[in-house]
């Protein structure tokens, strides 16, 4: 369990954005054939469904993946290696020509893609190659502007505070300057393509949970602007792993403990929107379980 952000550094329904090394922009680990493996399975089988891209997002796209076969080797010497116009990562060899060039990005990296450009007066989400989605579909959010994105969130669709600071913070975006920020969200499988939506009414019924048949899945989010397109490139990152392996962390009880913090601080329409409503009781007994 490599990020904790319900440990009380990052709190839910925030903009939460913080400063970034830009050497740990990517963060290839053990699981990156598999990732990579499953991007391949889901290209081969829905690629309309995880691939979009606007006409007109070529030039961000290309900057995008030159940005990245310069990074990659020389920040990952050990797992990424240019030979010509190919990219060899681990075993596999990835043409950096044939394909559109965010899909050829995407298919280097654990990471999903977001682009976004400032058009008609907004960010919109012009290209993206997510193959991991968290509970959203890329053709519902695909076109849209950031408010439109958000709107479903409590306390960030058009006209509030966050939507404004989010407009204002994209604008003012530097390219050297890189920031991070993370979500977390429960779920009863721990498969990485999750598109339906987990959001539940106000009154679901309760649920019981298991340990090992209940996933924390931690999104790691970076942003940075490219410095030639000023395309803001989001990377998305997914961890999932059971409940159990809390127990595993030699703070376990103190991370269990700001888990239910941030459980009982979720307001009802939260807790709605990210299906906890049924979850809420039986997660908390659990963790406490595991607070000892």
């Amino acid at each position: 369990m490599k990020h904790s952000p319900y440990d009380g550094s990052s709190k839910p329904f925030t903009i939460g954005l913080v400063q970034l090394d830009p050497e740990r922009w990517i963060e290839p680990d053990d699981a990156l054939e598999f990732y990579l493996e499953e991007k391949a399975r889901l290209l081969a089988s829905m690629r309309e469904s995880i691939f979009l891209a606007e006409t007109g997002t070529e030039a961000a796209q290309g900057e995008l993946l030159n940005v990245l076969t310069g990074y990659l080797p020389n920040r990952f010497p050990a797992l990424y290696r240019r030979e010509g116009d190919a990219m060899v990562v681990g075993k596999r060899r990835v043409p950096l020509a044939g394909d559109a060039a965010l899909v050829t990005a995407g298919s280097l990296i654990q990471d999903d893609l977001a682009i976004m450009e400032r058009k008609g007066g907004d960010w919109r989400l012009a290209a993206a190659y997510v193959a991991f989605p968290s509970s959203w579909s890329l053709a519902e959010k695909f076109g849209r502007a950031m408010h439109e994105i958000h709107a479903p969130v409590p306390g960030f669709g058009q006209g509030t505070r966050n939507a404004e600071l989010i407009t204002r913070m994209f604008d003012n975006l530097s390219p050297g300057r890189f920031v991070e920020r993370f979500n977390w969200a429960i779920n009863v499988d721990g498969a990485l393509h999750l598109p339906k939506s987990k959001s539940e009414q106000a009154d679901a019924e309760a649920v019981s949970l298991s340990e090992d048949g209940t996933f924390i899945r931690i999104e790691r989010q970076t942003l940075r602007k490219l410095p030639e397109t000023g395309a803001i490139v989001f990377t998305i990152r997914i961890y999932s792993d059971p409940l159990a392996a809390l127990r595993s962390r030699p703070d376990a009880a103190a991370l269990a403990r700001s888990f239910v913090t941030q459980l009982n601080e979720l307001t009802l329409p939260q807790a709605a929107y990210k299906g906890l409503v049924s979850k809420r009781e039986a997660l908390i007994a659990a963790l406490l379980a595991i607070a000892g």
